[in-house]
């Protein structure tokens, strides 16, 4: 669509008159860093969505389009980022390629868009005025004449020092005769920013823009005379490289007359190692620094052994050595299963990282490719189109991502499952132990002294000759404190992606990249983690296993592993599941299966006597042979009280050893109205007792409790095994419930067990641990737990076939707890019911 614009232009004797100009609408093609001028043949990448758009449209319509300059490179060209002149352009040729199509456009004339609108999806167009420039007046003038000839001169003179042949230099520079017109592309051939080029552009009068085009040309050629001027320099300084090489050559002979001959060729071996390693200019220049201080010092003194083992570190770490990632994740899922059983939640945790890490390194190789399809889009100087929040190969190959923290008890598979996902990645995996550790040189290591090394890092990143390996940093939480300096605050600029990439060891003192390392760390106590250091990983939880599981791990890992250890063939040695479950139930009390797979070594150990005397030829082992075998049972666990009792409450407790229950005994007497805790409690285990009887005395109504039972009277609690300390909130209700017990003569109820925090108002507040605590009330034969309402969401963790066999309580309120703890049942079992509970649980969670 097209109209009439009054527009002014000169007549033949100079003066203006007013002419009817017709405006002109057309799809914009936004360029990024580059500028089209009338006359030129530019090859353009589009791949923008509105870009594309406004392409087809294009060439559905004349094949016009008006290209136009950001002033921002912005990848949304809103019409406050383009500037108002541009020039008309044609297609003249289209090639479509992966993510958008490459387009050959020459420039018409140029236009100046009096408005910009969206249309269609995304694209934009552009209400033209078509622009003429201004020829001068006269062409024949001398000066005129001089300036064309001086501009075409030097134009051919910067082509020539840029190494055009002449033959193309000639053809281009005589194909356009017009003063004008040639100084459009002289202007498109110099390397201008978009702005000055942009100027250019506007500039309408012909002689103006060719002043401005002959100073821009003779400024290029300024440079490059100083460029040249610099090289000539170098070659100067390569000249005199040479002949220290000659004078070096002459020294050695010197030194092979002297019969320092093998110092010397060790030296310049260590050069050699030192040049072939890829260093930045300042690495370069420190390690040179001591390598001339090597060479000027005696080989007898103690100093050249110090500076030659430093070197040597230098040359064997990997500066630029990496692993290449082949993730296969069917292969990393098969990896998990065959070397972990259960942990679920870690396999999916483990698997999701592998998955992003894919996605990374395939989105970097597209990339790459579509580089490699396409050489002349940087040519164009037309990288305008690239899809926004695409990776960088910085991003792709540093592989930044969470670090890794394992939190659990020992024995859950903490560091097998590093192992997996290293051979998951196929990458070097080194582990360093920083349990006890508590100089800070342990970290960054020192240099104050003969024999001093780097710290435990860099040591690892040698061991693993690769520079982006997967990093164990085993029992973090170990870390200790002294007056050498905390190694915790070390390990903060390890484990931070921002900073990690020019971490600076004191024995090295130059920088060294870790950016590139999968660090995984692993902790027992999560509370004794600094703050500031736990902050910079992603925790992942490992609970405890359930018998059931244990019992799995045995039969497919821990016992051929025992076999093979032992020289035992399987059909030597067979346990079955009663054997197996008898080691576990019996034998150990752990939340992992470290001691279940000493106790299985040591019954092979002994098989294997059995039949190395030749007493027995195999053995297919049942529960009796691990007595004969095993001795008596050495783990004794609580079991379930064997009947309702008053003043007796059953809680639950965690430690990084697993769950158990625990009695708390609750008893009222006459006294001076004292209260007594005892049985070694910590400072908030007592606070939740002293909770507990305030309560009790505040609610005595509701509780069902005479008034004036609690006055005058000696109120003593009491959680039997004295020796073991005992401390945490959780013990709350389990007080209060023996308590109330005690003062209402009514009975707890044996089957039942319970957790949760006590407030002076008688809520009841979430805990933690709710998996090791009920697994832990299951081996003792509790079928029935109280838990607080808040903690129900915690119920998904616990086994689903685990769960359906127990009944659980939700408890908001201590009046919650007491109608069910204390509620009368009214048919009363056999005195022998209570053995026949317990062994009917302990069938249940074995085959859970």
């Amino acid at each position: 669509m097209t109209e009439k614009q009054p527009s002014a232009s000169t007549d033949e004797n100079g003066n203006e008159e007013d002419v009817m100009s017709e405006r002109f609408t057309l799809p914009v093609l936004p360029l990024r860093d580059t500028v089209v001028y009338p006359g030129v043949a530019v090859p353009i990448s589009a791949g923008r969505p509105g870009t594309v758009e406004a392409v087809q449209e294009a060439l559905d319509g004349d094949r016009r389009m008006f290209a136009v300059a950001q002033r921002d490179n912005v990848d949304d060209p809103l019409p406050e980022y383009l500037y108002s002149v541009g020039t008309v352009v044609r297609i003249i040729q289209t090639h479509r390629m992966r993510g958008g199509m490459q387009l050959l456009v020459q420039g018409e004339g140029r236009a100046q868009a009096l408005s910009y609108h969206d249309e269609g999806q995304a694209m934009l167009h552009a209400v033209l005025l078509e622009m003429d420039r201004q020829e001068p007046q006269n062409e024949s003038d001398p000066a005129f004449q001089a300036l064309d000839r001086e501009l075409r001169d030097r134009a051919a003179e910067l082509g020539t020092r840029r190494g055009v042949p002449a033959e193309a230099l000639n053809q281009l520079i005589q194909g356009v005769d017009e003063p004008g017109p040639f100084a459009d592309l002289v202007a498109f051939y110099l390397e201008l920013d978009t702005g000055d080029k942009q100027e250019l552009l506007e500039t309408l009068a012909d002689e103006d823009r060719m002043r401005a085009c002959l100073v821009a040309v003779e400024r290029e050629l300024a440079r490059i005379d100083a460029q040249e001027e610099i090289q000539a320099q170098v070659q100067t300084e390569l000249g005199a490289r040479q002949r220290e090489m000659l004078l070096r050559e002459q020294l050695k002979a010197i030194q092979k007359e002297l019969g320092d001959e093998e110092e010397r060729d060790d030296i310049e071996e260590m050069r050699d190692r030192i040049e072939e390693l890829e260093l930045t200019e300042d690495q370069r220049l420190e390690i040179n620094r001591e390598l001339r201080r090597l060479e000027r010092t005696s080989p007898q003194s103690a100093e050249y052994q110090v500076i030659r083992t430093f070197l040597e570190w230098i040359t064997e770490l990997p500066w630029n050595e990496r692993t290449e990632e082949k993730i296969d994740l069917a292969k990393a899922e098969t990896i998990l299963e065959e070397d972990h059983y259960g942990l679920e939640d870690i396999k999916d945790r483990i698997l999701e990282f592998l998955a992003v890490r894919k996605l990374q390194l395939d989105r970097m190789s597209e990339k790459e490719i579509d580089q490699e399809a396409n050489p002349d889009e940087e040519i164009s100087g037309s990288e305008l189109d690239e899809e926004e929040g695409e990776l960088t190969s910085e991003d792709a190959l540093s592989g930044r991502g969470p670090i890794l923290l394992f939190v659990g008890p020992p024995g859950v598979g903490k560091t097998s499952i590093a192992q997996s996902i290293a051979r998951s990645l196929d990458r070097s995996y080194v582990r360093i132990s920083l349990g006890g550790a508590r100089d800070e040189a342990d970290i960054r290591g020192h240099r104050t002294y003969v024999g001093a090394m780097p710290g435990r890092i860099v040591q690892g990143m040698r061991q693993a000759k690769t520079k982006n390996p997967v990093f164990l940093l085993d029992e973090v939480d170990k870390l200790g404190v002294s007056f050498q300096g905390d190694p915790s605050s070390a390990l903060l600029e390890v484990l931070d992606p921002a900073q990690n990439s020019t971490f600076v060891d004191h024995y090295l003192g130059i920088p060294f990249d870790l950016s590139e390392v999968l660090f995984i760390a692993t902790a027992n106590y999560l509370d004794r983690i600094p703050g500031p250091l736990l902050d910079r990983m992603e925790r992942v939880d490992f609970s405890g296993y359930t018998e059931a599981e244990k019992l799995e791990i045995g039969k497919r890992y821990l016992l051929p592993r025992q076999l093979k250890e032992n020289g035992l063939h399987e059909q030597e040695l067979e346990m079955g599941d009663d054997a197996l479950l008898a080691i576990i139930q019996k034998y150990t009390r752990e939340a992992g299966v470290r001691q279940l797979e000493r106790e299985v070594g040591k019954f092979s150990r002994k098989v294997a006597r059995q039949i190395a005397a030749g007493k027995i030829d195999e053995l297919q082992a049942t529960e009796g042979d691990v007595r004969e075998l095993l001795g008596r049972p050495r783990v004794h666990p609580e079991q379930m009280a064997a009947e309702d009792t008053i003043g007796v409450a059953t809680g639950m407790f965690y430690t990084p050893m697993g769950g158990d229950i625990m009695f708390v005994e609750a008893s009222v007497m006459p006294g001076e109205g004292s209260f007594v805790l005892t049985g070694q409690l910590g400072d908030v285990m007592k606070e939740s007792g002293r909770a507990a009887l305030s309560y009790a005395k505040a609610h005595w109504k509701e509780l069902g409790v005479a008034e004036d039972s609690l006055q005058g009277k000696e109120v003593h609690i009491h959680v039997p095994a004295g020796a073991v300390p005992k401390d945490g909130p959780s013990a709350g209700i389990t007080m209060a419930t023996a308590l109330i017990s005690a003062v209402s003569g009514k009975k707890v109820r044996n089957d039942l067990a319970m957790t949760g925090e006590l407030t002076l108002t008688g809520r009841v507040l979430p805990i933690g641990g709710v998996k090791e605590k009920v697994l832990g009330a299951v081996r003792a034969g509790i079928n029935q737990i109280i838990l607080p309402t808040e903690n129900e969401a915690d119920l998904e963790d616990i086994p689903e076939d685990l769960r359906s066999s127990l009944t659980f309580h939700l408890a908001s309120t201590l009046d919650d707890v007491v109608k069910i703890a204390l509620t009368e049942r009214k048919k009363r079992k056999r005195k022998r019911a209570p053995a026949k509970r317990k062994r009917a649980a302990k069938t249940s969670t074995a085959t859970a």
